[in-house]
């Protein structure tokens, strides 16, 4: 993939994943793609990632991110996003705080045919945590 290609590529898949949009998934995402998340069993395919997205949304209704950088080399995408927004709804078990966040993730995009058949999503969970108020800050 050319990096022209691969740069439309991570700018249709932002798109995606802010717009939640499920028409664009089989579009983006192999049928056997697999998906690893902090805290969560892999999740495969098209579906699975429309979960992953369910998921977010119910405990972060606004959840947003915005690409900062892409990287592609060969068959594989890295991007660096910044990702913010409100914990309105349940998250990792815990109620709703009402607070907001802002934090950087990265995800590692392996693509065969256009479409990713692997992620690797590294969000800052732990800066997440803390400005949600459910870890304690560091000082």
């Amino acid at each position: 993939m050319s990096s022209d290609a691969a740069h439309a590529f991570i700018h249709r898949f932002t798109n995606f994943i802010n717009s939640g949009d499920p028409s664009l998934a089989p579009e983006l995402v192999s049928t056997d793609a697999i998906f690893h998340a902090p805290g969560a069993a892999p999740l495969s395919g098209p579906d699975g990632y429309l979960q992953l997205l369910a998921m977010l949304r119910s405990a972060f209704s606004d959840v947003r991110w915005v690409l900062e950088e892409a990287v592609a080399e060969g068959d594989t995408i890295a991007a660096r996003f910044s990702m913010s927004g409100t914990n309105d709804g349940s998250f990792m078990g815990a109620p709703p705080t009402g607070k907001a966040f802002q934090a950087t993730s990265m995800g590692f995009y392996k693509l065969s045919g256009g479409k990713i058949v692997e992620e690797r999503g590294l969000p800052d969970m732990l800066s997440i945590l803390q400005q949600i108020g459910l870890a304690p800050q560091t000082s």
